[in-house]
């Protein structure tokens, strides 16, 4: 089964983290995220944990889920006791949220702030598919304090749509951004994919160029991955689809990010660019720079400590232990302070500031040296200190980090 976690060791049932643990918690960043687990329909690429309502089977349902978040919230803030800090962040992510009435994701919401406490001008983000919210229903959100929305527009091209089982429209995305807008959104993100079968180098720009119309303050941009169990694998595997062509992503990569730029939107991350700093998403700026979150719903994952942890996958198994009072914890793992410095490289050399250069050891620095030489980071920021990749390095981003960390 795709994106299936590691083993790790069982999880306690009554969730409990070591003190050492909880001592970390007072000075770092706290974010909580939310897994909606829902979707109308799947698409052909995705491998996330969601289900349809023909897949739901019994014991769980979307009437149900608020209570059953809310519960988990409960349970979060008994398990961190005293040491509980305030939330920063907080990120309602899928599958589909908004299938849940905006009622209900008020009523997590709320549950959130009274257990925790926001910490004024937290963020609070929702995604959300272009044909699952109206006018209303973002004024709604706005009015219980969401303060920032991400529309899964992929393209604006029929065709492309088709190819990834999206089910809205070419130009809704668009029109859920001037919604947001006059219902007092300040900050709206828009995610785009390349690298579908048959989209062609204009398909793409077309689809940059329509999201840059839009005038969101933040895009994200992220190539086509072809899991293995998805639809979209199957039709490429029977030969009914080409697979996505690697030069051909690279070129869109650098095609988006000319336009980008030119309207004035810088990469801060090396698939999402913003208009400006405050517009960068925090809620992934923590999870990039080491902060700490906990993840309610089924599959959701989360990082304390330095201990981390994931949920059981399915909402009939995650209802059932939360309704028993028990941690939906499937298991965990135990970070070690190698681990979590080889974590701090891969996840902040692909940001704009870069990896600090003392985090490497000697056969790191020396492929810091090599990536300099070879243009793939920058000079004057290693300089300072800094591995920071230059735009030819964010295409190889991957194998860059790999060396890095060896």
């Amino acid at each position: 089964m795709p994106g299936l976690p590691p083993d790790g060791e069982p999880m306690p049932a009554d969730g409990r983290l070591e003190a050492a643990e909880l001592d970390r918690l007072s000075d770092i960043p706290f974010g909580m995220y939310v897994h909606v687990p829902f979707c109308r329909t799947r698409c052909g690429y995705c491998d996330f944990n969601t289900y349809t309502a023909a897949e739901l089977g019994g014991g769980a349902s979307r009437d149900s889920y608020a209570d059953l978040a809310i519960a988990e919230i409960r349970f979060a803030r008994a398990v961190l006791g005293a040491a509980a800090p305030r939330v920063d962040t907080v990120f309602f992510g899928g599958g589909t949220p908004t299938l849940l009435p905006p009622g209900d994701l008020a009523a997590i919401l709320r549950a959130i702030d009274a257990e925790f406490g926001l910490v004024p001008g937290a963020e609070v983000t929702t995604e959300a598919n272009p044909d699952s919210v109206d006018q209303r229903a973002l004024g709604e959100l706005r009015a219980a304090g969401f303060t920032r929305m991400s529309f899964g527009m992929q393209s604006s091209v029929s065709h492309v749509l088709a190819v990834l089982d999206r089910s809205h429209t070419p130009g809704r995305a668009q029109q859920c951004v001037a919604w947001a807008r006059a219902e007092g959104f300040d900050h709206v993100s828009l995610d785009l994919i390349y690298g579908a079968p048959g989209e062609s180098a204009g398909d793409w720009l077309s689809s940059v160029r329509s999201a840059l119309a839009a005038e969101p303050d933040h895009i994200s941009a992220y190539a086509l991955i072809v899991e293995e169990g998805t639809r979209l694998a199957s039709r490429i595997r029977r030969g009914e689809l080409a697979a996505p062509d690697d030069d051909e992503m690279a070129d869109r990569y650098l095609a988006a990010d000319d336009e980008f730029c030119a309207a004035g939107m810088g990469w801060y991350e090396v698939s999402n660019w913003a208009a400006d700093e405050h517009s960068a998403c925090r809620h992934n700026m923590l999870y990039w720079t080491g902060g700490n979150w906990w993840g309610i719903g089924p599959g959701a994952h989360s990082h304390v400590g330095g201990t981390r942890w994931w949920n059981v996958r399915h909402p009939a198994a995650y209802a059932g232990r939360v309704a028993a009072g028990e941690s939906p914890g499937q298991a965990r793992e135990m970070l070690t302070e190698t681990e979590r410095r080889t974590e701090r490289i891969m996840l902040t050399t692909r940001l704009a500031s870069g990896c600090a250069a003392s985090e490497l050891g000697v056969t790191g620095r020396r492929a810091a040296a090599t990536a300099v030489h070879d243009g793939l980071a920058d000079e004057a920021a290693y300089g300072a200190g800094r591995v920071v990749l230059t735009r030819r390095g964010r295409l190889l981003a991957d194998a860059v980090i790999r060396d890095l960390t060896d």
